[in-house]
């Protein structure tokens, strides 16, 4: 048998992304939400504490979801009674969402077990509250910042 390449940092990430996000649908399937539904609702009690009421595109440019996943989550949490979707008072072909009652009770409980398992996640860096998990956290910055500059063609040093 042959020995394995190294493990890229590209691979690594992306094994990584794969066994948080396993995870995170474990740990949430309880409540009945998926870790995608959990970011919808996560992004949308988030926007809307101030008493806002995003459009699907503003949840959509906030959480990092694609506008057409938003649609189809946000159809879904609203036949699950969690959010409203009601037509934007400024643009007809815009949608704003509000979470219900139901809904704000699902993401605050939901958000219990989501810091709960990130803290058990992270236990081999000091768990959320460690040394180890801000430079991670650091690191995991740098590196969404200048991805974000490549993705959009804008040099890092114009946007510092």
């Amino acid at each position: 048998m042959t020995t394995p390449p190294p493990a890229t940092p590209g691979h690594l990430l992306w094994h990584l992304a794969l066994r948080w996000r396993v995870a995170m649908d474990r740990a949430l399937a309880p409540l009945e939400l998926t870790n995608a539904q959990y970011a919808l609702l996560a992004s949308l009690y988030g926007l809307s504490r101030g008493g806002g009421r995003p459009s699907q595109r503003e949840l959509a440019d906030f959480s990092g979801l694609e506008p057409m996943y938003v649609s189809k989550l946000a159809r879904g949490l609203e036949a699950a009674g969690r959010l409203r979707r009601d037509p934007h008072p400024d643009d007809p072909r815009a949608v704003q969402l509000t979470l219900t009652e139901a809904g704000e009770a699902t993401v605050v409980e939901a958000a219990a077990v989501v810091r709960a398992l990130h803290d058990r996640l992270l236990a081999p860096l000091g768990g959320l509250a460690g040394a180890g998990t801000a430079e991670l956290t650091g690191t995991l910055r740098a590196l969404h910042r200048h991805a974000g500059h490549h993705l959009h063609g804008v040099p890092p040093e114009e946007d510092q």
